[in-house]
């Protein structure tokens, strides 16, 4: 993935007068996870996160490091985790 930093599952939404179809046409290189009609999941470097700040296009909220959310799902084979998606 394009960018700086440590990657981040965190949650995108759209500024005031923008959408998410607006996010997505931004061409940002970030990786989708779930598209909601208010907001957007994806997974993003902190570098990805700071352009859509410095550009005013969404509410950035970092929910949690790639790592911290895979360590957290990753019980095992045959087990089942107890974890939340963001």
């Amino acid at each position: 993935m394009a960018g700086r930093g440590e990657t981040w599952i965190a949650r995108l939404t759209p500024a005031s007068g923008r959408s998410v179809d607006d996010l997505l046409a931004a061409r940002l290189g970030l990786d989708v996870w779930e598209r909601h009609p208010d907001h957007l999941v994806v997974a993003a470097t902190e570098g990805q996160l700071g352009e859509v700040e410095r550009r005013h296009l969404a509410e950035v909220e970092r929910l949690v490091t790639r790592s911290q959310y895979e360590a957290r799902t990753d019980d095992g084979p045959g087990t089942t985790s107890s974890a939340t998606s963001p």
